[in-house]
């Protein structure tokens, strides 16, 4: 059997601060992502899941466990997580894109720091993939010309010109507003739709139940329920879980 795309086991987390109590962010995590598939993550605030992307992503560090990416050790100290991470997309809940750079700088000049590409090179793929994510006309506006949505637009598009094994979309609509947010969700239901495999942290339940091979139900650092979209969502056996989807759905 093919080692999947992602492997998480027995992560922990623990963040200490001065003056405050441990908390247990992670306790034990265990989930797994097979190649083309598509992973929700939902749970209520505080439950874990953001910090759980940034652990597969490298941005935090974990106190115990293993995390595997297509094979290659990101806990392994011998791993160099500066190139690694250029394999993974991460992108945020605010779109972190560079204010003073136009959108096709923001999609290009990463390819051309980070894979070397020549600038005409790098060009012509963000122009590609500006039109791929409904942003070809916007390609000399910058950050601050661009609605929320069209902002997050331009950020999948940065994250995709890495071509990147494995997307992280961490509450990726929850800073939209309600207009916006359905052309984001079906730009991600397209990139599922062409065998990108993903793991998404979301509210949007009608999204997770659409598009998701896999779903986590996390709640106090736990996952306290895993298993297809209508084992979690429709057929969920803990009461935990039933507790938050009647308030959600």
């Amino acid at each position: 059997m093919a080692e999947p795309l992602l492997s998480v086991q027995a992560v922990t987390k623990t963040y200490r601060r001065d003056g405050q109590p441990p908390h247990l962010a992670l306790a034990g995590i265990d989930c797994a992502l097979d190649r083309g598939e598509v992973m929700v993550v939902v749970g209520p605030s505080g439950s874990g899941k953001s910090t759980l992307l940034r652990t597969i992503n490298g941005l935090e560090s974990i106190d115990s466990g293993s995390i595997r990416v297509d094979g290659v050790s990101i806990t392994d100290p011998a791993t160099d997580l500066n190139t690694w991470r250029t394999e993974v997309g991460m992108v945020f809940q605010h779109f972190n894109l560079f204010q003073h750079r136009n959108a096709l700088d923001n999609v290009a000049l990463p390819q051309r720091v980070v894979r070397g590409r020549s600038r005409a090179q790098a060009e012509r793929y963000a122009r590609e993939l500006l039109g791929r994510v409904g942003m070809a006309d916007y390609a000399d506006r910058y950050p601050s010309q661009l609605s929320g949505g069209q902002q997050q637009r331009v950020a999948i598009a940065r994250a995709l010109a890495m071509d990147p094994k494995l997307m992280l979309f961490d509450e990726a609509t929850s800073a939209l507003d309600p207009e916006t947010v359905g052309g984001i969700l079906e730009l991600m239901r397209a990139l599922a739709r062409d065998g990108m495999t993903m793991a998404v942290v979301t509210h949007e339940m009608g999204f997770a139940r659409d598009v998701a091979d896999r779903a986590l139900f996390m709640d106090g650092g736990r996952v306290v329920e895993a298993g297809t979209p209508e084992d979690v969502f429709v057929h969920p056996r803990h009461e935990r879980t039933r507790a938050f989807l009647e308030k959600i759905l």
